[in-house]
């Protein structure tokens, strides 16, 4: 019993040691805490407030683009920059004691003192004198407006004279702080970088300890290997004075953009930004909490873009302008007045890849020549007869018409209407045969028929009794073949041409003399009949490399495949009767292309066409007349059992009967040197491009 007493009485005295020890322990980390916050409190708060983090994007160099062959056509080119960066809540104080130190390094050139604004020069005075500046305020002023009114108000009280004798020296700094002044915070901003000279940039790398956040670097600025070959189609980017467009400025701020940034704002530059613009270095700014920078680190390693391997092949591409311009020269020799362009495509048909574009303009107000190949997307024109190939199918197909259908091409005249007639009267002619001729006839019949005049001869009343859907169901099977429709070709622009308003003009239409379409959309046009009814979508961009470190082509990221966006809902036997009709055009006797076309050796086919045209000019009182002028233009495609090349031509405003078949001679040079190229790199053992199973086999 004892015992058990003895230890019942020892258990609470256990208890209160180890309570005793939790309160020491407890005392001393109070105290702890005391020492913490009393004696060493400031300085963990500078710990603190010195560990602010902050992330900053730099821009890097843009991805290059390649021809098809691996020749570099657009480049970057290195330049000596010097930039700032500025910290945060950085004082107009301190950018003008940091242009005032640069002036001693570097000299601004003339036409960035010329970019000098009068708020920059007033600026500029008012931090050299600000309590002059202040004293023009009323003492009410100054007790009613807060700061930022009060600087607005200063700046409005310098005169004139106050800003109009400032030294060379005065507008060198006024220049570089106007520079500074760009700079957001943490965000490196170019001060100068074209016209910096190596003594410049060296004694800027010297004495960077003594200007804070001015770097010495590199920048860089687009290169054309190939001068304005293809400019237009390449495009442009903004100047780093421009940085982001303000219409865009949100959605390049929500995609990681800066505002001084240099984007794409045409062309391929525009169309492929997301993949150009490569990934940005990421740096992480150590700052206090007045802002200033104390450390960083490179949290992301920047990138270049990716490279664009365009589908167009240069040495052709060369070529073709020399074509083009050539003609264009002889043409305009001959007195053609009105004529200011030339125009013409080259496709594969069975991928949509375009080998060549080209467009030659004659500016009258410079009498330059220049090269325009825009405009074979942008620009859209009356096509005349090529494309009474989609005609002959809408009518076999709607079955207004039979295969080899014969109808008698001779006038035809409707009340309201000129006599409507061919160039001259063609006999019997079926479908095939009215390619081969071209018939407009044949092809009024088509359009009359599908308008739901059947009858012949023709009422005077035929115009009055011609149902509007005939012209919407013609125009439906155009478009499956591209003809009035997006191409869907990878630029940011492209025409689709003119759709007049007029229901009645069905036998306009079916002659190619009504709507408009552009040299891209007959291109389009004619590769869909080439491939057998398959309308593939064209495309300026062959692939998409992974940057390399030299000017090699680095590892595939994306390949545009070939891209079927419909098939023609045509019976297949009609299509290769427009093929045969075609092949006729071209090599047979009485052909409207055999002239031009006989002997080819690469088997082409193809169509004609002339569109009465009008130029409306005016006069010295400022009214208006017309002139008549015509189109020419040409389709066609070879070989014709294996097609691997389609083409269009378009040259309008021609002086009536002064063409000289200009669209066929730029047609089959455009073929000649095509073939030729293939033969001598043939020869040579130098393709230049894979075929298409050996790119299959390497994906």
């Amino acid at each position: 019993m004892d015992k058990k007493k003895n230890k019942e009485s020892r258990v609470p005295f256990r208890l209160n040691i180890l309570f005793f020890i939790v309160f020491i322990l407890f005392s001393i980390l109070v105290l702890q805490l005391g020492i913490v916050q009393i004696l060493q409190g400031e300085s963990f708060q500078e710990e603190i407030d010195r560990t602010i983090q902050d992330t900053s994007r730099s821009p890097v160099p843009r991805g290059k683009m390649f021809d098809r062959n691996g020749e570099v056509v657009v480049d970057n080119q290195p330049l000596y920059s010097i930039t700032y960066t500025p910290p945060k809540r950085v004082q107009a104080e301190d950018k003008l004691k940091l242009a005032k130190k640069l002036t001693n390094f570097i000299t601004m050139e003339k036409n960035e003192i010329k970019k000098i604004t009068e708020h920059n020069k007033k600026e500029y005075w008012y931090l050299n004198n600000v309590e002059k500046a202040v004293e023009r305020l009323t003492d009410n002023e100054i007790e009613k407006l807060d700061d930022v009114e009060q600087y607005k108000l200063a700046l409005k009280r310098i005169t004139e004279e106050d800003i109009s004798d400032f030294t060379d020296e005065d507008l060198q700094i006024i220049a570089i702080k106007r520079q500074l002044d760009k700079a957001y915070a943490l965000t490196p901003e170019v001060i100068k970088n074209k016209d910096i000279t190596v003594k410049e940039y060296a004694k800027i790398a010297e004495h960077l300890s003594d200007l804070p956040g001015i770097n010495a670097t590199t920048d860089w600025e687009r290169q054309y290997k190939y001068n304005d070959t293809i400019k237009s189609i390449i495009g442009s980017i903004t100047s780093q004075d421009q940085g982001i467009p303000a219409e865009k400025e949100d959605y390049y701020l929500t995609r990681g953009y800066n505002r001084n940034d240099r984007v794409g704002k045409s062309g391929l530059e525009e169309q492929y930004e997301d993949v150009l613009r490569g990934r940005k270095e990421q740096v992480q700014y150590t700052t206090t909490k007045t802002g200033n920078v104390i450390g960083s680190d490179i949290v992301v390693d920047g990138e270049r873009g990716k490279d664009l391997v365009l589908s167009l092949d240069m040495e052709y591409q060369e070529l073709a302008d020399e074509i083009l311009l050539k003609e264009l020269k002889a043409a305009k020799g001959r007195g053609n007045y009105y004529l200011e362009d030339v125009l013409a495509i080259v496709l594969n048909p069975k991928t949509g890849e375009i080998l060549a574009l080209s467009g030659q303009h004659y500016n009258k107000e410079t009498n330059e020549y220049e090269n325009t190949p825009h405009k074979v997307l942008y620009d859209a024109h009356r096509p005349g007869s090529t494309v009474k190939g989609a005609t002959v199918l809408a009518g076999l197909q709607s079955g207004v018409i039979t295969p080899g259908q014969y109808f008698t091409d001779s006038p035809i005249k409707i009340a309201d209407t000129p006599l409507k007639g061919s160039y001259k009267p063609l006999g019997s002619v079926d479908d095939s045969s009215a390619l081969k001729l071209s018939s407009n006839v044949y092809m009024f019949y088509i359009g009359l028929r599908m308008a739901g005049e059947y009858r012949y001869p023709f009422p005077s009343n035929a115009k009055a009794a011609l149902n509007p859907e005939g012209m919407r169901l013609m125009r439906n099977y155009f478009n499956q073949f591209g003809l009035g429709l997006s191409t869907g070709v990878d630029f940011p622009f492209e025409s689709t041409g003119y759709v007049g308003p007029d229901s009645t003009k069905i036998m306009d239409l079916a002659i190619g003399q009504y709507d408009t379409y552009t040299t891209l959309q007959l291109g389009q046009y004619v590769a869909t009949i080439a491939n057998d009814g398959k309308r593939v979508q064209p495309h300026l961009v062959k692939e998409i490399r992974n940057p390399s470190v030299d000017n090699e082509l680095g590892s595939v990221y994306k390949v545009n495949h070939p891209n079927v966006l419909n098939e023609i809902d045509i019976d297949p036997s009609y299509v290769k009767r427009v093929q045969t009709g075609f092949w006729r055009v071209f090599n047979e006797v009485n052909g409207t292309g055999y002239r031009n076309w006989a002997g080819n050796g690469y088997g082409a086919v193809g169509k004609t066409g002339t569109a009465e045209n009008e130029v409306y000019l005016k006069r010295d009182d400022g009214s208006t007349y017309r002139v008549d002028v015509e189109n020419l233009a040409l389709v066609g495609y070879a070989p014709y059992d294996d097609p691997e090349v389609a083409f269009a031509v378009i040259v309008p405003q021609l002086t009536k009967k002064s063409g000289a078949d200009i669209n066929h001679k730029i047609g089959r040079q455009l073929l000649d040197t095509y073939f030729k190229l293939k033969e001598n790199r043939s020869s040579s053992g130098n393709d230049g491009e894979m075929t298409d199973d050996e790119e299959q086999n390497e994906e």
